[in-house]
């Protein structure tokens, strides 16, 4: 048999925590509350049924044609249009999804050993796009109003050791739900331009909000010292793998020139259908309906766990938009150990320790609300008190 050499950074590639856990969905009758999956509910497919015979009457050829790395034209322009700072189409670039994007930035300013800060915990899909470039992944301590600043600039490094950029998910973060305050957001840029840190912005879930809009972007406090990424995937569909980085001038053209190598462009037939479908201000009137829906489903799983684990010290965030609750569990249980007893009772979450870059807490867990029902909700609620009933009844 033929013994083939991996590279070193392929022994840093890991599956996905969430990826496997999803294998275990499968099964029949399990309630899912892991995967972050927007709501198929969500979806517009007439509309893209329209776009898609649009697109195909009116410029088919094209559309099926190889096309600029950089993107399709129109859709920069409205990805430029919709941001609320002054964004000129040519720093857009349209990626593969978000997490290509997280790709490319590792590419572009990651080399073996590199500092690079993450909040404390962070989306475990950077942490994997990130890891085969051998970074140095540092922690940086957080709190309900985001990464603490002091703790930041701890962690900074200096000289040939000064972190090459900072990750944030600043809006409804992923696993938290969190968002970070408009005073933290100011006081974390203006302290990277301080130091000249850069930062990287990931905002997927920033348009799901549920009664008030976040703060302005962090990029729009400091556009030359900010990588803004952006996606199409909650708010029109996943399965589109549509998404887009805003780059200063500067850094642009190295990650265009890693995209070229990655995969040429991202298929324009999906570009133009978007394009496509956000004409007329098709988005104004689709995202409401989902940030309604998302609202009544996290307001009955909030409702479920008060109700259900009353007498438990089980603790959780009260996102205002996005998909994702934080738990904490009472103390001695392990997220990771509680899991196979909750796929006995018929549901599923993701261990938060899978979040952590360093030091994870054993006690978290990550669940989403927005694929389920409300009764399945309450359902996997009640399954999920019982299973950490039944841990506590085994510690005594």
């Amino acid at each position: 048999m033929t013994q083939w050499t991996l590279a070193a950074r392929a022994e840093k590639m890991n599956p996905s925590v969430i990826r496997e856990i999803l294998k275990v969905t499968e099964k029949p009758g399990i309630i899912s509350l892991a995967g972050g999956l927007p709501s198929p509910k969500t979806f517009p497919i007439d509309a893209f049924a329209q776009a898609c015979a649009d697109v195909l009457k009116n410029n088919g050829a094209a559309a099926l044609q190889y096309d600029a790395s950089e993107g399709y034209g129109p859709l920069r322009q409205a990805i430029a249009d919709m941001l609320p700072w002054e964004v000129d189409p040519d720093q857009v670039l349209i990626t593969t999804g978000s997490q290509q994007a997280l790709d490319l930035i590792g590419k572009v300013l990651i080399d073996n050993g590199s500092r690079i800060l993450v909040e404390t915990p962070t989306y475990l899909g950077a942490l994997q796009a990130f890891s085969p470039m051998e970074p140095t992944v540092v922690s940086v301590d957080s709190d309900e109003e985001g990464p603490v600043v002091e703790d930041f600039v701890r962690k900074a490094g200096t000289g040939a050791d000064r972190a090459r950029f900072m990750y944030l998910l600043p809006n409804f973060q992923n696993p938290t739900g969190r968002t970070m305050t408009d005073a933290r957001r100011q006081a974390l840029v203006d302290k990277a331009a301080e130091l000249n840190i850069p930062l990287v912005e990931d905002n997927p879930y920033g348009d799901l909000w549920f009664d008030q809009a976040p703060p302005k972007p962090l990029t729009a406090r400091n556009p030359e010292g900010v990588l803004y990424m952006g996606s199409f995937s909650k708010v029109l569909a996943p399965g589109l793998r549509l998404g887009y980085v805003v780059a200063p001038k500067n850094i642009y053209p190295k990650l265009l020139q890693a995209k070229q190598a990655a995969d040429l462009h991202t298929p324009s037939f999906n570009q133009r259908m978007v394009a496509e479908v956000m004409k007329g201000g098709f988005l104004d009137t689709h995202v409401p309906k989902i940030r309604a829906l998302y609202k009544q489903q996290c307001e009955a799983m909030i409702a479920a766990l008060q109700k259900e684990t009353a007498g438990l010290d089980v603790q959780w965030s009260h996102p205002a938009g996005g998909m994702f609750l934080w738990l904490r569990l009472p103390e001695g249980i392990d997220s990771i150990a509680l899991l196979p007893k909750a796929v006995e009772r018929n549901v599923a979450f993701v261990p938060g320790s899978a979040f952590y870059a360093d030091h994870a807490d054993a006690r978290t867990l990550r669940l989403s609300y927005v694929t389920a029902s409300e009764q399945d909700i309450a359902t996997a609620i009640a399954a999920l008190a019982a299973t950490i009933r039944e841990a506590l009844g085994h510690q005594g």
